[in-house]
Order: C-alpha cells, then structure tokens, then sequence
C-alpha cells in the first residue's frame, strides 16, 4: 500500500512539472513579444505530453568512451527531486518529524548526478559544466543552510508542515527572503546563474551529450526541483494559508526572471555568496540563536 501511495503523490507531481514546463514557454513567449506554443490541443495544452512521447521514443545514444555514469545520473537526478517531496506527504504510516534535516542531506546530494553527467560524457564542454555547477551549488548551499536555521530555530519545529500559517518569516526577516529567493536560483542552476547550461560558452554545458530520454530525466529532476523550492519558500516565509497559490506566484517569479535579467559572471556569483550572504547570515543567525536560548 505504500507503494501505491507513493505513486499516487508522484502523478499529481509530475503533471504539475510537465504543465510548469508549458506554462514557462507560454510566458517567455509573450515576454519576447510572441506566442508560446499553441498548436497542440486548446491553447498548446496537449504539447508537454507530446514532448514527452518524442523525447522517450529517440534513441539513447552515449558517446565513445562514456562509462555507467551517463546512464545513470539522469535517473538518479529525478530519483532526488523526488524524494524531497516526501516532506510533504506521509509514505504509509511514516512521517518525517525532522523534514529539515531530511530535505538538506537530500538537497546535498543533488550535486553527485550533474557531476557524474559531465565526467561520464567524456566531454571536455560537459566537465567544465559540471565543475562549474558543483562549485555553485556547493558554495550557495552554506547560506541555504543558514537561512532555513533561521525560521526554523525562531519556531522551534524541524518539520516543515508544522511551520505556522501566518508569515512571521517575511515580517521579521525581509531582506533575507531576498537572499533565500536568489539563493534558490543559484540552487536549481537558474537564469541568471545558469553557468551549468552556459550555452554562449559551454554550448550545453553538462547535459550537452544527451538526448531522448537522458535530457528529458535531468530537466525533469530540474523542474521539480523548482516547484518544491517554492513550495518550501512559501511554508518558510510566506505562511502556508492559500499555499498552492503562493506556490504558482513563485514558480512564475522564477521564468520571470529568467526573462528579464542576463547570466551574471561567475566571480561575482561566487564573491556573492561568500563575501555578502555569508557574513550577513551569520550576524543575524547568530544572535537570535543567543537570544532565543537566553529566553528558553
């Protein structure tokens, strides 16, 4: 039965990725002055599921000389994004009383299947993608560790799902929302800290030599990602009444960046997190844990 369950969570999740995919073409579409796409079904509707027939019907082809790891990280990418989701629900009759903690040694794994895609490639474009995107997502997951103690110490509770409704998090930390929001860009390898997709320089960047199938799994694990990250910066900052509308605002905020702002360069992408999100996280972590242990 726990099987069952689980799948039955799942499907809702991925259709609510594949519509975020349309729904994300649809509005850079008419950012750049053009409609997204619109021939498949009402309005484009039908056009994620056939994205998806296409993508798994190719072939999967895997370049010379490429080792296991090529066809292993596309799976174990979704596999991941996935399995944050199991702070939202109960898998049987198994609740995660410390979801906090789950969803940080999850999020700290997530680094191994890109890294694994550029080194099996046995491309030097995808390597140097991958480097790039472990280096970043390693260095922005200091400060996302920070900022989620934050809320997290203030409350009391290391379940997510017990985080109060009224949004206590944005009123008292507002310019660290600010921080978490960026942060969660440099996370998921968003625009503009995509430098793990840098297509100007890297042509593809880690998931250049794949396609079909392969391509389809990472963007998949990609796209969920970002909907939970939302759903997590909704339940942390913004309260969780009307939670499902707070996560489509957020998951709009994110194409709407993408649509606005250019790729930042990357020594100021690293020198952001370390020498302004760190010390500034630290000067306001630090003294509320003093205050709060005081007052307990």
């Amino acid at each position: 039965m726990g099987v069952v369950y689980s799948v039955m969570v799942m499907v809702p999740i991925l259709l609510a990725m594949a519509f975020f995919t349309l729904t994300e073409r649809k509005i850079l579409g008419y950012i750049q002055i053009r409609k997204g796409p619109n021939k498949v079904g009402y309005a484009g509707v039908l056009q994620p599921f056939l994205d998806a027939v296409k993508l798994l019907a190719k072939e999967m082809a895997s370049p010379m000389y490429s080792s296991w790891g090529f066809f292993v990280a596309p799976g174990l990418a979704l596999s991941l994004a996935l399995l944050m989701w199991v702070n939202y629900y109960s898998v049987g009759s198994v609740h995660l009383g410390h979801g906090a903690l789950f969803f940080l040694c999850v999020s700290s794994l997530s680094v191994y299947p890109v890294f694994m895609a550029g080194w099996a490639s046995n491309s030097k474009y995808a390597l140097l993608g991958a480097v790039r995107s472990v280096a970043q997502t390693i260095s922005y997951e200091v400060t996302m560790v920070l900022v989620i103690l934050m809320p997290l110490c203030l409350f009391m509770v290391y379940d997510f799902l017990k985080m109060p409704g009224i949004p206590w998090g944005v009123l008292l930390f507002p310019p660290i929302l600010v921080m978490w929001v960026v942060t969660s860009l440099a996370e998921t390898n968003r625009a503009p800290f995509d430098f793990a997709e840098g297509e100007s320089e890297l042509v593809s960047g880690f998931n250049i030599e794949y396609g079909g199938a392969g391509f389809a799994l990472i963007f998949m694990g990609e796209y969920i990602s970002i909907i939970f990250l939302s759903f997590l910066t909704s339940i942390l900052f913004l309260g969780s009444y009307l939670l499902w509308v707070k996560v489509g605002v957020i998951t709009f905020c994110f194409v709407w960046v993408r649509g606005a702002l250019p790729r930042l360069r990357y020594d100021l992408l690293m020198g952001l997190t370390w020498k302004c999100y760190l010390p500034v996280t630290l000067s306001v972590l630090i003294p509320e844990c003093i205050i709060i242990y005081s007052l307990s």
